[in-house]
């Protein structure tokens, strides 16, 4: 940083005191300038006229006020601070600013080398007023910038902010107020009715999330979605206004690199809580280490199992009790085979081809469960609970 240092010398200030009654007279003409001179460049329509022209007028004076040496420092200026803060917060683009001190300084100099006749001035000390005046220009720009981005970044934070609540407050049900819901929808830009998807994904070690670039992939596509970074996970919030949830998933699991979880399709702004809720329980049927996108609408038998663990470990020690303490190269047998044979439809014959054996061993394997848990394992009934059970096992938390 460079120190601060007096930018008049004599010849300059001879120059540039006659000016300092014409700063209205220079206001004018900076006015002119900013809307004759390019005027495609222009973008003060967010200013008042009155605020701009106010502006232009404590711009000039300041710019004088260091080429006469009442102000020193134009890198840390007041005056142009407060103009870069005013006109972020307004919207204005920055290099219209910045154009607007380069026509000021440009003013200020046809000003000067008007006043030279008028004065007693050397040649060489119109050339230092010349260094002077852009140097200024310079300093009081880099200011403006300076104070320009850090007001963005400010608005940036506190939108950012903004944001966190207003979807904190959608997870937590408040869009059941209607009213809150269509100012939701607006500031989202998401529409406030309509069915939508809540999905869940893992926060890796390394801090990346489980999903790798869900909204991009998604906005490219068309499809709405906001995405919300919490410590442990990151939510999405996706509408399905145009296309249907499992097209949506579709495109979605490619980008899994880790646990990530979808909520049934709830209807809209007022059932994100609920729908995060669900999102949550599907992603608690994965184990820990599994990578992989799944949706609740295929995995009700777990979520089931997992809403109830008290239930679980009652059903695991009903129906598989006696297997489960069997050691572990035999408990693995039985396991194998009466999982085989609820998937082949309760077929010995199928499920001896699945599990690479005879279909008498298989009759063999499943006599002997059978008379482990003392019940037969035909009918409906059990056939669900032996189902339920070795879904069970496949949870986190009761692997046997």
């Amino acid at each position: 940083m460079r120190a601060s240092r007096p930018f008049s010398t004599v010849g300059t200030q001879k120059l540039a005191e006659p000016c300092r009654t014409d700063v209205a007279v220079l206001t004018k003409r900076l006015m002119t300038a900013i809307f004759t001179d390019n005027p495609e460049w222009t973008d003060y329509t967010s200013v008042p006229r009155a605020e701009l022209r106010d502006g232009c007028r404590q711009y000039l004076t300041r710019v004088l006020d260091l080429l006469c040496g009442e102000a020193t420092d134009p890198e840390h200026d007041d005056v142009a601070a407060v103009i870069g803060r005013w006109r972020a917060e307004q919207g204005v683009p920055l290099e219209a600013m910045l154009r607007t001190f380069r026509l000021g300084g440009a003013i200020v100099w046809e000003a000067l080398l008007d006043n030279v006749e008028a004065v007693e001035i050397e040649p060489h000390e119109i050339r230092a007023a010349g260094t002077a005046m852009w140097a200024v220009i310079d300093g009081l720009s880099s200011t403006l910038c300076t104070s320009y981005r850090n007001t963005e970044l400010e608005q940036v934070r506190r939108d950012e902010r903004r944001r966190h609540a207003l979807i904190e407050d959608l997870l937590s049900g408040r869009a059941g107020d209607a009213t809150f819901a269509v100012r939701a929808a607006r500031e989202l830009n998401m529409p406030a009715f309509g069915p939508y998807l809540v999905i869940v994904a893992d926060t890796l070690p390394d801090g990346r999330s489980a999903l790798a670039g869900p909204e991009t992939v998604l906005a490219a596509l068309q499809i709405r979605s906001v995405w919300h970074a919490r410590v442990d996970t990151t939510i999405g919030l996706v509408s399905l206004e145009r296309r249907a949830g499992a097209a949506v998933l579709h495109h979605l699991r490619p980008l899994a690199r880790g646990r990530a979880a979808s909520s049934a399709t709830v209807a809209g702004l007022a059932e994100l809580g609920t729908g995060h809720a669900l999102a949550l329980l599907a992603l608690d049927t994965l184990p820990r280490d599994a990578t992989g996108l799944v949706s609740l609408d295929e995995r009700y038998p777990e979520a089931l199992l997992v809403r109830s663990p008290d239930l679980v470990r009652l059903l695991l020690d009903r129906t598989l009790g006696p297997i489960l303490e069997l050691p572990a190269k035999d408990r693995t047998v039985l396991l194998q085979t009466l999982a085989g044979w609820l998937a082949e439809n309760c077929s010995a014959a199928n499920a001896a081809a699945r599990l690479h054996c005879h279909r008498n061993t298989v009759l063999n394997r499943l006599q002997r469960i059978s008379g482990l848990i003392n019940r037969p394992l035909d009918g409906q009934r059990s056939h669900l609970e032996l189902s339920l059970a070795l879904t069970a096992l496949e949870l986190p938390g009761h692997t046997a």
